[in-house]
């Protein structure tokens, strides 16, 4: 119930009006059956801007962070993902984060769409990163599409050295269907995990225009932390 409320009546309504984000592509998203959007991820809005221009309910692979964040900014949003269905991921590494990959698959099961960020983290500088494989460990699991997604221009949206956000103009592509049937039985094989990755990140980038990295941010921001001693 809450999820309808914060998207049809506080949160959805006041985005569109602020942003006025320009949707294309939305026609890609399938009407019923399970699949995997995967997107691009520069600023706290993304999930909430996807959220509000699909016309279906989709579920966020959220990091646990959010979940634990202490004070009542923090409480109140661990209650909000906690009440709408969002699904916690623990990123100290990959057997904590199959938890969440469960999660994730049972979501899928059910017919549902499951959102994931390929890079894990938001990108510290607005270029897109190297993706993690989970996306393809859970499309490969769940025999199901991966819908590619970019945002532009959220990353314009706030930055640390602004009191109020701006409103840059904001576009949503979704991309065509990535079918990956043709690698069905090999979900268990890196270099296969590696590739279907590597497909889904460049289908992002193709609709993004991003700089592309090659390197996973969470590493970047790591060696870019204050007190990290450098050689």
């Amino acid at each position: 119930m809450i999820y309808y409320v914060l998207k049809y009546v506080l949160l959805g309504p006041l985005l569109r009006l602020l942003l006025r984000p320009r949707v294309e592509g939305l026609e890609h998203v399938p009407t019923q059956g399970a699949a995997i959007v995967a997107g691009n991820h520069l600023s706290f809005a993304d999930p909430l801007l996807m959220a509000a221009v699909l016309k279906r309910r989709i579920t966020f692979l959220a990091k646990a962070e959010y979940f634990t964040a202490p004070g009542l900014r923090g409480r109140l949003t661990a209650l909000i993902l906690r009440r709408t269905g969002q699904i916690s991921v623990d990123r100290s590494g990959r057997a904590a984060g199959q938890a969440a990959l469960s999660e994730g698959q049972a979501v899928l099961a059910q017919g549902e769409l499951l959102a994931i960020y390929p890079e894990g983290t938001r990108s510290p500088d607005g270029r897109l990163y190297k993706g993690k494989v989970g996306v393809a460990v859970m499309a490969l699991a769940g025999r199901v599409p991966v819908i590619p997604c970019a945002m532009v221009g959220t990353y314009q949206i706030w930055d640390r050295a602004r009191v109020r956000p701006r409103h840059p103009p904001v576009t949503i592509r979704f991309g065509e269907p990535l079918d990956f049937s043709r690698f069905a039985g090999t979900a268990h094989q890196e270099t296969v995990l590696r590739a279907v990755t590597d497909e889904i990140t460049y289908a992002i980038l193709r609709l993004s225009g991003q700089e592309y990295v090659d390197l996973y941010a969470a590493d970047v921001k790591a060696a870019q932390a204050p007190g990290r001693r450098r050689s």
